[in-house]
């Protein structure tokens, strides 16, 4: 989740003007540490090292452990009653979303992984590491920029240890090949947010929580009948965290020709993404937009689509919540929410439920289904607010 550090070419230069000497100046004033710093980043880079190899992973657990904020105050007996009940809907909700859905019907109903906010951040950090290619096996992140990495992550994950319901992670799999139907991800419920959501919601417990699990069990269905969307994104994910090899100067003038272009650009933080990288890898962030709305839109819509017959309180669940996600917050909580981008994730689930909403009820869940073929049958940007361009050029 950090961006690729630009590597200067100060060394090639040394090197041009006689290297030795140079070195020799740079000891003097005591510039030798910075030498080596871009040693070390030049060796990364020829040996291909990955963005999450440069991140200390085991840091930025123990800071994420360290930092993550208590939940609210429970009993025992509450707590073990709430995370019983969880595991069990993690697994009834899966009926009624194949049966919604048509999708992943026949294949195992694998258990969830039911955890507090630290253990959250335990699983989300392993996650990280094997998205952005870490070294599962040995050390990553060694070095100053390393435990600096390690921090920036650890302090991210604690804030959102905090706001994360349930999350399914297709890239720390539960067997042996995640690429296999038969070896899905893993899902995972936050036990404290569920509970302190609820409350703030006064819903009725048992209600909310199995319509939690029909959402995150949506997405479990989505890639257990789709294994091709794991490597989809891993391959996008590989292009936006590569090094373009840009020069400062580079990136600069692309900003600034943004601005003075009078280009359309998007809003917030998309837009400042849109400036920032490179046209290759704009693309790639597009399309992880486009599945990340096509996935959220649709487990929004299985999740009330599925209905009273399980959810008693559906309808007074959903206005609750959206009231929820639409309220004001605190300027702080505001800036936050906007560098990392929570107020694009919110643009996701309302624009791709109402894409899903307008598509299945014109062509039925059969029919809409054939977008999960592959990458060309994917919505368009410009076929997510208008849904009858997607079902002219895919139908």
């Amino acid at each position: 989740m950090t961006e690729p550090t630009d590597v200067g070419s100060g060394l090639d230069k040394l090197d041009q003007r006689g290297g030795a000497d140079q070195r020799g100046e740079l000891d003097q004033r005591g510039g030798l540490d910075k030498l080596d710093q871009r040693d070390e980043r030049d060796e990364r880079e020829e040996s291909g090292e990955s963005i999450g190899a440069r991140i200390d992973w085991s840091l930025a657990a123990t800071v994420g452990k360290r930092l993550v904020r208590p939940g609210p105050k429970v009993t025992e007996y509450t707590l073990d009653a709430a995370q019983a009940e969880l595991a069990d809907a993690a697994v009834r909700a899966e009926g009624p979303v194949r049966e919604v859905t048509g999708l992943a019907d026949g294949l195992r109903v694998p258990s969830a992984l039911v955890v507090d906010r630290r253990g959250w951040v335990d699983a989300a950090s392993q996650s990280m590491r094997s998205m952005l290619d870490g070294d599962d096996d040995g050390e990553s992140g060694g070095g100053l920029s390393g435990k600096v990495g390690g921090l920036q992550a650890g302090g991210l994950l604690a804030f959102l240890a905090g706001a994360i319901l349930g999350q399914y992670d297709p890239f720390t799999p539960s067997g042996s090949d995640a690429s296999e139907p038969s070896n899905p991800g893993v899902l995972m419920l936050v036990t404290p947010n569920i509970i302190a959501v609820e409350r703030s919601l006064r819903v009725v417990p048992s209600d909310f929580r199995l319509w939690v699990c029909l959402h995150e069990v949506t997405h479990r269905v989505q890639f257990s009948a789709n294994p091709w969307l794991r490597q989809y994104m891993l391959d996008n994910i590989a292009v936006l965290t590569s090094d373009a090899g840009e020069s400062v100067t580079d990136v600069v003038a692309r900003i600034n020709s943004a601005v003075r272009g009078g280009a359309k650009r998007e809003k917030g933080v998309i837009g400042v993404m849109q400036m920032l990288q490179t046209p290759e890898q704009y693309e790639a962030f597009t399309r992880m937009m486009m599945l990340g709305t096509l996935l959220e839109g649709h487990a929004d819509h299985v999740m009330d689509a599925v209905g009273p017959a399980q959810v008693p309180t559906v309808e007074q669940i959903r206005a609750s919540f959206d009231k929820r996600r639409t309220a004001p917050r605190n300027p702080v909580q505001r800036i936050i929410r906007a560098l990392i981008g929570m107020d694009a994730k919110l643009a996701q689930y309302i624009r791709g439920k109402a894409f899903v909403d307008e598509v299945v009820g014109t062509v039925g869940m059969e029919r809409f289904n054939t977008i999960w073929t592959d990458a060309e049958t994917l919505p368009r940007p410009d076929e997510i607010d208008e849904p009858s361009r997607w079902i002219a050029r895919v139908l």
